[in-house]
């Protein structure tokens, strides 16, 4: 079991390496790192994949989990597929990556690319878990867990099409959204995106050491608070968008989706 376990990672730690170079090289052609981000929905699936097939297959427990991550996945891939390749989009973040990096930003994306990688693999602890469950009943727990991924990612691709609306309106321009859901979170975006990850670190509790799949969303909500999240995405819209975004960032909430406050 234990070396079954341990050829398991190590197939998928080669696989999304190799993707995330396959990537990197991609994203030297047409100069837009934002490509990074469909490795990102790409590698989890491929992740999944492996982990079913040489766990116990695709028993109900694990067509669920498998649902679950291949619709994030596909939405994530198709989704930024649409801003690069056919807007030219690249997410403001990588871009002032680029700018700071300057002629050394090809080598550095590189490391951040594969960095990428490697954080797949701790993410996708739970999967790996789920995947391993010899047990054939569904658990109550493990719909719970359904519910809220599913639930998360409805208000994730809610939350990109309203903002994507937001920004298809030329009157917009250089203004900050409060479309939607944007008028109660600054990132809800973000927030559903931890989301997706607390579901199936609960629709892994029903599974042996299920519990350490609280690491899936603890790095995500690290990530998002503390990284290249909300920190850096708060810096460049207060410097595009200045007292207006100030203005936004006192009366609205900056993760969780609550009522404005009065100023």
């Amino acid at each position: 079991m234990e070396s079954n376990i341990i050829a398991m990672v190590l197939i998928s730690a080669a696989t999304v390496i190799s993707l995330f170079f396959i990537i990197w090289i991609i994203h030297l052609v047409l100069n837009n790192a934002g490509v990074v981000d469909v490795g990102w929905g790409l590698g989890f699936t491929l992740i999944a994949l492996i982990y079913i097939l040489r766990g116990e297959g695709f028993n109900a427990r694990n067509m669920l989990m498998f649902i679950m991550v291949a619709l994030w996945g596909t939405r994530i891939v198709f989704f930024l597929i649409k801003r690069i390749v056919f807007e030219g989009y690249e997410d403001k973040r990588y871009a002032h990556l680029r700018n700071k990096w300057g002629s050394n930003a090809a080598f550095k994306f590189l490391w951040f690319f594969e960095a990428q990688a490697l954080m797949q693999i701790l993410i996708s602890i739970p999967i790996l878990l789920i995947s391993l469950n010899p047990n054939p009943a569904v658990t109550w727990i493990e719909i719970l867990g359904f519910v809220i991924w599913m639930g998360a990612l409805y208000g994730e691709a809610l939350t990109d099409e309203q903002l994507q609306k937001f920004k298809m309106n030329p009157a917009n321009k250089g203004k900050v959204c409060e479309a939607g859901l944007w008028k109660y979170s600054r990132h809800p975006n973000y927030f559903f995106e931890v989301l997706c990850w607390f579901g199936l670190f609960v629709f892994g509790l029903s599974s042996p050491y299920g519990w350490l799949g609280v690491i899936a969303p603890g790095i995500m909500l690290y990530l998002v608070l503390f990284v290249t999240g909300i920190p850096l995405t708060e810096e460049l819209s207060l410097k595009h968008r200045g007292k207006d975004y100030e203005e936004y960032q006192k009366k609205t909430s900056s993760f969780i989706p609550l009522p404005r406050r009065t100023i």
